[in-house]
């Protein structure tokens, strides 16, 4: 399938048997609108988004398997030491599509966000999104313009920060029971 026609398409890659559409995030709208209408991938499966912060600053070692395994407490360095391919910006948000036809096709929409970028809410194309965008509004912190209801969906209310980032701070937090005040 050719996705040339695809509005804001910045880059088209096919790796591990799945086809990803980077697009421009300012033509997110109109590149989801043509999907669904003229492409029939009606069916918005999952929206995840994912935090790059520092990503390619350590190089990793490869290892050298054998039939006897590998130990993971003593790291060799056999292989070359490689860095990761850098990231366009710190966060990427994926939108994983799907056409029930017969066979069935799948894609993945993805733009790509620093941190305090907004993107538009793609609830009005599929209602599906509402949920999946405040999940990421609520764990990330990206914010979805023109979303209909953009509040926390698994944290409450009154918590500061969104814990799926990279830069939020770990341990020390007091664990809270129903009843508590």
């Amino acid at each position: 399938m050719s996705y040339e026609g695809v509005p804001g398409l910045v880059e088209t890659r096919d790796a591990f048997g799945e086809t990803t559409l980077v697009v421009d995030p300012a033509r997110l709208l109109e590149a989801c609108g043509h999907l669904r209408d003229r492409l029939g991938l009606s069916f918005l499966s999952d929206l995840t988004a994912t935090d790059y912060l520092g990503w390619g600053d350590v190089a990793v070692a490869g290892y050298i398997g054998t039939r006897d395994g590998r130990d993971l407490n003593a790291p060799g360095s056999q292989g070359l030491a490689r860095l990761p391919s850098p990231k366009p910006k710190r966060f990427s948000v994926n939108y994983h599509l799907l056409a029930l036809s017969n066979p069935p096709r799948r894609v993945r929409v993805q733009v790509w966000l620093d941190d305090g970028e907004d993107v538009d809410s793609v609830v009005s194309i599929w209602p599906t999104a509402d949920w999946h965008e405040r999940e990421a509004w609520d764990l990330m912190g990206i914010r979805f313009r023109g979303h209909p209801n953009l509040v926390r969906i698994l944290m409450d209310d009154d918590w500061a920060g969104h814990p799926l980032r990279k830069d939020y701070p770990v341990g020390g937090e007091p664990v809270r029971f129903s009843g508590d005040e």
